[in-house]
């Protein structure tokens, strides 16, 4: 399984690997909606954005991650950042996390065909067996959206992330196996259309 920088392109959304270049863009996009006062996730603010683009790329550089950048390809404007992470040669697994969206971009086509371009990568050129996604317990919005994709939830890793205000962050952890995957791949593509039907 050999993973490289890549850029996947749908319909509506581009993913292009992250770089410096998309420092100021990404400053933007995260600053729509002031995404880094969340407290259910955790998203580089302005002042971080330099570090969370450098770990990223050292994580890459490491063969660990694989990161994106995503572009909405109706306006050509960096809208937030997705990747694969904890990668796993040998066994022919991946996650998909690290995922934040600008606000303007929250509950439209974006988020859906980005999964859906990460999904079929994953599943049909890596050749996965496994896609996972972890979430915290207290974010129902992304764990509803995840389900939505196809998945299942497996378990809680509790005590699994200490957040940046010092919660105890319980982990919800969900998984689409490579058996499951033409049945989701379906339900993405008619969600994807209805989306696109209703702007």
């Amino acid at each position: 399984m050999e993973i490289s920088p890549v850029v996947l392109e749908g319909q509506h959304v581009r993913l292009e690997p992250l770089s410096p270049a998309y420092e100021k863009s990404l400053i933007d996009a995260v600053s729509d909606g002031e995404l880094w006062n969340s407290t259910v996730t955790t998203v580089p603010s302005p002042a971080t954005m330099t570090t969370y683009i450098a770990s990223a790329l050292e994580a890459q550089v490491q063969g660990r991650e694989l990161p994106f950048v995503i572009i909405r390809k109706s306006s050509s404007q960096v809208v937030g950042s997705t990747r694969f992470y904890d990668i796993d040669r040998d066994h022919r697994r991946v996650e998909i996390g690290y995922t934040w969206l600008a606000a303007s971009a929250q509950r439209t086509v974006v988020n859906t065909e980005a999964k859906l371009l990460l999904l079929t990568y994953a599943f049909e050129v890596l050749r996965c067996i496994r896609v996972a996604f972890l979430t915290d317990v207290l974010n129902q919005q992304s764990r509803t959206a995840i389900l939505r994709l196809g998945a299942k939830q497996e378990g809680i890793l509790r005590n699994h992330m200490i957040m940046p205000g010092g919660r105890y962050r319980d982990s919800v952890c969900l998984s689409i196996i490579e058996t499951e995957w033409p049945e989701a791949k379906a339900r993405l593509e008619a969600k994807l259309g209805r989306k696109a039907e209703s702007g």
